[in-house]
């Protein structure tokens, strides 16, 4: 990573930006979780990785940040599992609500089983007619390589039939995925990499700041492999909502200071995308806002 000096970079308002949009012009919308939620729709954030890593100042992610790049390894290597996400790092408590007993029988799984039409079996388990699998990343992976100047390196967590839910079709995943879809731009004339990360649906004071750390980290690993430049991380979300209970918490965000981004550094033993584990990264350079815990309904 080709960052500017810390005392360089300019604070970066994006984030806070789309909290005040939501405030100001979201629609209400029909209850899902129990609980009135505020949404607009498409809305897309441009960072510059030399301006440093989108870890949000905003508030103290010193100790969740690790938490969500283990979530993505997990995914990376397949994880389905409560178990096997905790197996690389990702704390249960990201997904132990949505995994009970009780939220697994709704769609006839094991307890602590996300389902087949989750991220880990979206990304490396696809199910082929021949009854083998694909593997997107693998694939994708291996195309950037071959011919870096195509436009269809793009990687899906959408598994229709396992994800969709009607009167006769049966959904095979306790959270249908909300962000992974990934497509990313390699320019071989100047080796600089651009990943663009689309979200379905994104809660943006809890789970986005998270999921923007997961998506710039893959590019970080994408472009270590293939021996490219990570420039930029541009994040599309399609619905991305707030709920009631959260007014309270982003109005005091909304008083504090803008900050720069930090720096994070992926250890040069890494070699590929799927070498890396959780402790391979090191945050520095982190001035943040104090830890706020914000309610997010399950």
């Amino acid at each position: 990573m080709d960052y500017l000096p810390y005392n360089k970079r300019t604070p970066d308002t994006q984030y806070t930006d789309l909290l005040r949009r939501i405030l100001t012009t979201g629609r209400e919308v029909k209850p899902i979780h129990g609980e009135k939620a505020y949404m607009v729709v498409g809305h897309v954030m441009h960072f510059d990785m030399r301006n440093g890593f989108p870890l949000l100042p905003i508030r103290d992610l010193s100790k969740s940040y690790k938490g969500a790049i283990g979530e993505l390894v997990g995914f990376l290597h397949g994880a389905r599992t409560l178990e096997d996400l905790r197996s690389y790092g990702c704390p249960d408590v990201f997904w132990d609500k949505w995994v009970t007993k009780e939220r697994c029988d709704i769609f006839n799984l094991p307890e602590h089983d996300l389902g087949d039409g989750s991220y880990g079996p979206g990304w490396t388990h696809v199910p082929m007619p021949d009854g083998n699998h694909f593997n997107q990343i693998e694939h994708v992976l291996k195309q950037i390589k071959e011919m870096p100047f195509l436009r269809t390196h793009i990687v899906s967590p959408w598994i229709p039939f396992y994800t969709l839910q009607h009167s006769e079709l049966k959904r095979k995943v306790v959270v249908a995925p909300c962000h992974g879809w990934i497509h990313i731009l390699a320019f071989p004339e100047t080796k600089e990499l651009t990943l663009h990360h689309f979200q379905r649906s994104g809660d943006v004071p809890v789970g986005v700041v998270l999921n923007m750390v997961e998506y710039a980290t893959l590019g970080m690993l994408i472009a270590r492999e293939i021996g490219y430049t990570f420039v930029e991380y541009v994040h599309t979300i399609s619905d991305a909502h707030m709920y009631e209970s959260q007014i309270p918490f982003v109005e005091e965000l909304l008083k504090r200071e803008p900050k720069p981004f930090p720096t994070m550094t992926l250890s040069e033993k890494v070699a590929t995308v799927l070498d890396a584990r959780r402790e391979d990264f090191t945050i520095s350079d982190y001035d943040p806002h104090p830890h706020m815990v914000i309610p997010t309904p399950v």
